[in-house]
């Protein structure tokens, strides 16, 4: 039984047939997953997606993240950062984010996703909590937010990670996580395999990103939380463990981190 440890199950995507989703999910072994909503101006769009996280259907676990993607970061408000401080301090919410820098498609300015990055960092500092971090094409920016974060006494994963064993080695030494997502089965992803076999059982985690980035054989799809198996027998493939070890060492540290 797998863990998706990030997707976004109440995102528009699975409107039609969320419910055959989570039934596919279940049905590959999969017993739960982190659902993250990325909150933006919309915020009754968030309250749904809230309350779509509460219908869950038996047996199959779902815990609860918000935050502010960096896409957004133009959009953090007083009121979306109300509403997402009331949601972070609400025990049913597991961790902050996600949150980060993404100079790829810069949707918003640097200097406000930098600040919108620190402010989750210090949200996260006081409600005790993990946070979610996001980043492309920003890993010197990111790692001096990290810095910082590391110095609140605030850890987390860095989610879909799409960097190298040097940038793995510091948010490592920062006590962050690392998850891997569909993209490791690329066959191209040379520099995140190196990172996954570099990484420590410990703090490895393993996801979707779902309705994202789906894994071979499904590349070029839409992904769901199912597929995450495929991502987990590649991570298996390449750190020379079973699967039933991977298993095991995923659901330690997602429990260790989230608390599932």
């Amino acid at each position: 039984m797998l863990i998706d440890s990030h997707c976004h199950i109440t995102s528009r995507p699975y409107t039609k047939d969320r419910a055959q989703v989570v039934r596919a999910a279940r049905q590959a072994g999969v017993e739960g997953c982190l659902s993250v909503v990325c909150v933006n101006a919309n915020l009754l769009a968030a309250k749904q997606a809230r309350s779509i996280v509460a219908a869950m259907p038996p047996g199959f676990t779902v815990k609860e993240a918000l935050g502010i993607h960096p896409h957004d970061a133009k959009d953090a408000t007083p009121p979306v950062r109300e509403y997402i401080r009331q949601c972070a301090e609400d025990p049913t919410t597991v961790a902050v984010g996600e949150a980060g820098l993404d100079y790829h498609y810069n949707h918003s300015p640097k200097h406000q996703q930098i600040e919108v990055f620190q402010w989750h960092v210090a949200l996260a500092q006081k409600v005790h909590k993990p946070l979610i971090v996001h980043t492309r094409n920003a890993a010197a920016d990111t790692l001096s937010v990290l810095q910082q974060a590391y110095r609140a006494g605030v850890g987390g994963v860095i989610h879909c990670f799409s960097e190298d064993v040097p940038f793995a080695r510091r948010a490592l030494d920062l006590g962050f996580y690392v998850s891997f997502s569909g993209i490791l089965t690329f066959p191209k992803s040379h520099s995140i395999q190196a990172a996954a076999r570099f990484a420590p059982p410990n703090r490895i985690l393993v996801e979707t990103d779902a309705p994202y980035l789906a894994p071979i054989p499904h590349r070029g799809k839409r992904n769901e939380p199912a597929h995450v198996r495929h991502t987990a027998r590649h991570l298996a493939r390449l750190k020379h463990w079973d699967f039933a070890h991977l298993d095991q060492v995923q659901r330690n540290n997602v429990r260790e981190l989230f608390g599932f």
